[in-house]
């Protein structure tokens, strides 16, 4: 049977520019309902990929997501969001983008269909077997993202994807698919709208669990976090303050003494 991609199946709406504007909201809503429900299918298999990356990273192994267009810039919104919300080091969560950095404002024309800059990105970063790629691609079909994991796989490199096509050539090359089948699009094509959902979905779930397994997380509490802003320390003083019984003044002058709500509170008691 001939693969199909379901991301670029019609829209199970017609006239989208004859309906009112609640209509429009209440058809993209309904769509987007959907989504969780795709995600829960899948958790068996996330459950598998986590559990590598908790592992690698225990390991002093890095976690790259590579990708192209709105795949590659969640990737990279996920990775950066690393360091500030659990304050891993900038380099344990690697994002990269087919068209580089200028890539993430503003599409770079032919990028996507390079069959060799992918694994060249990731050479970069002297990636190795102690490291772990997900190639993110809703169609699971762009050239950058499928070579690079080719490349990683010959180099007995661990392999996984996020994608929205089952039987997609990413779906075939990786160790570890995730395949989130989200349906057509509201607008035809747009895989920036349930597919992209689906992917930052599937991203938090990723790094929020392990970054819980690697300890980062005590009770429900972001104790490594970066004190970026005055809302963060305000955060960091209320937490110190609940856990060691003290005053604001106080908790406040661990919190900027010791950098963090863990350091402060390790260092008081």
């Amino acid at each position: 049977m001939p693969f199909k991609k379901i991301t670029e199946k019609d829209s199970n709406y017609n006239h989208l520019e004859k309906m009112s504007v609640h209509k429009l909201l209440s058809s993209i809503n309904n769509e987007d309902k959907t989504v969780a429900l795709a995600v829960e299918k899948i958790i068996p298999q996330i459950e598998k990929l986590v559990k590598v990356v908790v592992q690698k990273l225990t390991n002093n192994g890095r976690l790259f997501y590579i990708g192209a267009g709105t795949s590659g810039r969640l990737g990279i919104l996920d990775a950066s969001e690393c360091p500030p919300t659990f304050g891993v080091k900038e380099d344990v969560v690697i994002g990269l983008i087919a068209g580089g950095d200028k890539a993430i404002r503003k599409a770079v024309e032919n990028a996507e269909d390079s069959t060799t800059q992918g694994w060249l990105d990731l050479q970069k970063f002297n990636i190795s077997d102690k490291d772990i790629v997900i190639g993110i691609a809703a169609s699971g079909t762009t050239p950058y993202v499928v070579s690079a994991l080719q490349f990683a796989k010959k180099n007995n490199i661990i392999t996984s994807c996020i994608t929205m096509n089952e039987g997609s050539s990413l779906d075939l090359v990786a160790h570890y698919s995730i395949v989130a089948t989200v349906g057509p699009e509201f607008v035809t094509g747009s895989s920036r709208m349930k597919a992209g959902t689906a992917q930052k979905m599937i991203l938090n779930m990723i790094t929020t669990s392990v970054m819980i397994k690697l300890g980062k997380i005590k009770d429900n509490k972001m104790i490594d976090m970066q004190l970026s802003n005055e809302k963060l320390v305000k955060r960091g003083t209320k937490m110190i303050v609940e856990e060691l019984k003290i005053n604001t003044i106080l908790a406040k002058e661990l919190l900027l003494k010791y950098g963090s709500v863990r350091k402060a509170v390790n260092a008081y008691k």
